[in-house]
């Protein structure tokens, strides 16, 4: 009869990882051809486990395997792992194999470079295979047992770094012939542990191209076909503080991220504002892939110090400081809200991704649902409220549907284009910002009804 008691933690299934480590352990295991396996004391980590039980026998009358007290414990964390069973008291087909105690163990570490591990310490005492003893067990030997089978003592081996993976099994049976109840291709296991750790896979390429950006942009990646392409359903931490919203002033936005598009899905959230409202860098970073695509219009990307990707699209313009490699603060005016690319006739707004560090691997399908993360991040909507310097020199529009009027060859154009218009809503100017001012002639006069500014 087997009594069983678990004193922490219970077992997961096989596989799985804590921070790049696993480990696993049991204490015996017994395989009968075309059977389930029976086995006790099996645990693995994560998360961290322990068994223990002060007997076992296999089958009920104990004739196959008995066994005095059998213990396994394991434990993961990010990069360490440890395994350990021992069985004291072992009889195997009624005493032909048997040991004082057995006991194995397997760790394994990896750090930023390498990976390594032991199955050191693992041992067999008092141990005595067909009456004869075996004083000094040595790795991977082998026992002939009679004419139905054989044994392995101390089986082991690992795989080397960058992931190293190591296992031992005290002893391992193989009948070839029927004996002792249990048919020819039957195996018993005494003992085993395994533990494995991986060096993290190191951080992506920097994106910053101070000296010109990359032959093509994460948006104009090959889409992934329909067959493969998951939503990734996921919102993990970017790692940054000091998070600012994209757009400077009123401005609102849903949930649309995930839903239908042609041939793709949404990959983001539209973020609706006036036009020309500005456009503002969410965190520290350095702007890349400035341009135009016939989906996102004008658009850019930008890189944080974390290696987190943000995509601004249908911008009707960008700001000075909008250029590849261009290293920038939060809060920054990047460019301007419009509907240019396949948001032409549609109300003016920013299409707004975030494409975190650990998914870039997936390309352009590596994006994740911004809306929680819009939600959180500081709106700015003060005057004065974002970093001035990235629009000198220039003008920043509100409101602004049409200057095309302006002819540079006619004097004070320029002036009129950009002074306020009779219908509201039309062309609007931040107070304070420059215009270009021909030797010798007057400013033009301030424009009314502006939102204020800061030069």
């Amino acid at each position: 009869m087997l009594a069983l008691l678990f004193v922490a933690g219970a077992a997961s299934p096989a596989g799985g990882r804590a921070g790049g480590a696993a480990s696993s352990a049991f204490g015996v295991k017994v395989v009968l051809p075309g059977q389930a396996a029976v086995t006790v004391g099996e645990v693995s980590a994560p998360p961290k486990g322990a068994f223990s039980t002060p007997s076992f026998q296999y089958p009920a009358d104990g004739s196959a395997v008995t066994t005095g007290p059998l213990d396994a414990t394991t434990s993961a964390t990010s990069g360490t792992a440890a395994a350990a069973a021992a069985v004291s008291s072992l009889s195997i087909f009624d005493g032909e194999i048997v040991a004082q105690t057995v006991s194995v163990s397997a760790r394994a570490s990896a750090g930023p470079a390498t990976a390594q591990g032991s199955v050191g310490g693992s041992g067999l005492a008092g141990l005595t295979v067909l009456g004869a003893p075996v004083a000094s067990p040595t790795a991977n030997e082998r026992l002939t047992l009679a004419d139905w089978g054989y044994v392995l003592l101390l089986e082991q081996g690992s795989v080397p770094s960058p992931r190293y993976s190591g296992f031992v099994t005290a002893l391992d049976v193989h009948l070839t012939r029927d004996h002792g109840g249990l048919p020819a291709g039957s195996e018993i296991l005494v003992g085993r542990a395994e533990a494995s750790a991986e060096v993290a896979a190191p951080p992506p390429a920097p994106k910053p191209h101070p000296a010109g950006t990359p032959a093509k942009a994460p948006d104009e990646l090959p889409l992934v076909p329909p067959a493969y392409r998951t939503i990734p359903t996921i919102t993990p931490p970017l790692g940054e503080t000091g998070y600012i919203f994209p757009i400077w002033g009123p401005a609102g936005f849903s949930d649309t991220f995930g839903a239908p598009r042609t041939l793709t899905w949404h990959h983001g959230d539209d973020i609706f504002a006036p036009f020309g409202a500005p456009a503002l860098a969410v965190a520290d970073g350095i702007v890349f892939s400035v341009g135009w695509n016939k989906v996102g219009g004008n658009r850019l990307w930008l890189v944080d110090r974390k290696g987190n990707e943000y995509y601004y699209a249908h911008l009707s313009a960008y700001a000075p400081v909008a250029v590849d490699g261009a290293e920038v603060k939060a809060g920054t005016v990047l460019g301007f809200v419009g509907n240019t690319g396949d948001a032409r006739g549609t109300p003016f707004h920013l299409h707004f991704e975030i494409h975190p560090k650990g998914l870039l691997s997936l390309g352009y399908d590596g994006a994740v649902d911004p809306t929680s993360y819009l939600r959180t991040w500081k709106h700015l909507t003060g005057v004065g409220a974002f970093v001035s310097s990235s629009f000198e020199p220039g003008a920043v529009l509100l409101q602004a549907t049409d200057i095309s009027s302006g002819n540079g060859l006619e004097p004070g154009s320029l002036a009129r284009a950009f002074a306020p218009l009779s219908k509201a809503g039309e062309v609007a100017l931040l107070a304070g910002t420059r215009l270009p001012v021909a030797p010798g002639s007057a400013p033009p006069p301030p424009t009314t009804g502006a939102v204020g500014g800061h030069d």
